[in-house]
């Protein structure tokens, strides 16, 4: 079935959201390509590029927290607004140093640790605003259409990021990046003011724990979490696509990028057959399982086309899994904890990229890209079948429970 566009009919709200996110993430993906390319044209080292992941990870897991508290305590719009100008200034920074006539190395990696500093402080608030403006029995197709924002972006920007950084320099790209940035911003000016509940928890360490202490209790939360992060550490060589790209072609670095993103945009657009899928533990268990397999496949390949096509098998069982766990978060979790909670599925869905992209740099750098990408795909089908092992509970969790008790908690919070 195809994908169901219910929300951007019904909200106002998500519409202007959804097209300025958009807009705005064609120019960040490009950045997203073109930092680590510049890195690797900078240094020529893959140890580099790799500890780009860990400068985003240090700033990204502290701040992932208090974002969460924010947005249960805040207007969740005046979060959107003040970290959307602080990426815009990021932006601006990278802009600058590539016009140095020799660009610093050390600014790279402050740019991203600021940048992901600010996405830590931010995405818990959008997440968390999405169920105030879309019914909840629409979360499985809001999961889908932001799947299809970010496919569209990261098809499209790391193809045009990487012919650009090739022919006119990162300079071009980052500027490109820097006016996009004007949509993202007239969007959070536009919707209106989401306050928080009235009864929401004031910021401080004990409103952090007691999200942290809820999303340990739930098994089927700390399965999304744990599946994901070991699909990523292990299973992601986005760190070595500039290497790969520097072996077949240089310009090809962003065709890496894309093909992910394309293989996961066709699993959005025929993604309607999931709102019929209730047992969304076992469908992202082996959705994450299928991912690591095909990274396998892409590690042994030696012909490029062969290996971009193993890379779009693996992003669309990527999205499968990305769809159900953005059904699971949106379903169960009640609205005076979203903020919270949103904080600890970005560190989830984001820890494993940034610490896998050091992974893959180590593991490169002492022994070979095409040993780093193999042995992680074989690391992510171990860890899946161990983590599926481990929690049964996840494996049975079933979609119509979730949500039930979703309710039940909203109406006996509003109560006490």
């Amino acid at each position: 079935m195809l994908l169901d566009i219910t929300p951007l009919r019904i909200s106002r709200d998500y519409r202007l959201l959804f097209f300025g996110q958009l807009i705005s993430f064609f120019g960040t993906m490009m950045t997203f390509v073109v930092v680590p390319v510049q890195m690797y044209q900078l240094t020529g080292s893959n140890l580099y590029v790799g500890l780009l992941g860990i400068a985003e990870f240090v700033p990204m897991f502290g701040l992932a927290f208090l974002g969460g508290a924010l947005a249960d305590a805040l207007d969740r719009r005046k979060i959107l607004r003040l970290t959307e100008i602080g990426q815009t200034i990021t932006t601006a920074i990278l802009l600058g140093n590539a016009l140095l006539p020799q660009p610093k190395v050390w600014v790279l990696f402050v740019v991203v640790a600021l940048h992901a500093g600010l996405a830590g402080l931010q995405r818990p608030s959008f997440e968390a605003l999405i169920p105030k403006i879309v019914p909840p029995e629409y979360m499985t197709a809001v999961a889908a259409l932001n799947s299809i924002r970010f496919n569209i972006g990261a098809i499209i920007s790391p193809i045009l990021g990487g012919l650009i950084a090739a022919q006119f320099g990162a300079k071009t790209a980052y500027a490109i990046d820097l006016a996009t940035f004007t949509a993202s911003l007239g969007a959070v000016w536009l919707i209106k003011a989401v306050p928080p509940p009235e009864n929401a928890d004031d910021v401080s360490f004990e409103s952090i724990k007691r999200g942290f202490d809820y999303a340990m209790s739930r098994k089927e939360l700390l399965g999304t979490y744990l599946i994901d992060i070991n699909a990523m550490l292990f299973g992601m060589p986005k760190a070595l696509f500039p290497a790969l790209a520097v072996t077949f072609n240089a310009k090809s670095v962003g065709f890496f990028f894309a093909a992910i993103a394309g293989g996961a945009l066709i699993a959005t657009f025929t993604s309607g057959w999931a709102k019929y899928v209730h047992k969304h533990g076992l469908a992202i268990t082996i959705a994450a399982g299928l991912w690591g397999i095909a990274i396998i496949f892409f590690g042994f390949s030696t012909n490029l086309y062969v290996g971009l096509l193993f890379l779009g098998i693996a992003g669309f069982f990527d999205m499968i899994s990305g769809i159900f766990r953005g059904t699971v978060w949106n379903q169960t979790i009640p609205n005076h904890l979203r903020g919270r909670l949103a904080g600890i599925e970005m560190i989830s869905f984001l820890t494993g990229p940034m610490l896998g992209d050091a992974e893959a740099g180590i593991v490169a750098h002492f022994f070979s890209v095409k040993t780093s990408i193999i042995f992680g795909g074989i690391l992510t089908v171990a860890g899946t079948i161990a983590l599926a092992l481990l929690l049964p509970e996840f494996i049975r969790y079933d979609g119509r429970e979730g949500l039930k008790r979703k309710l039940l908690e909203e109406k006996l919070n509003e109560g006490s």
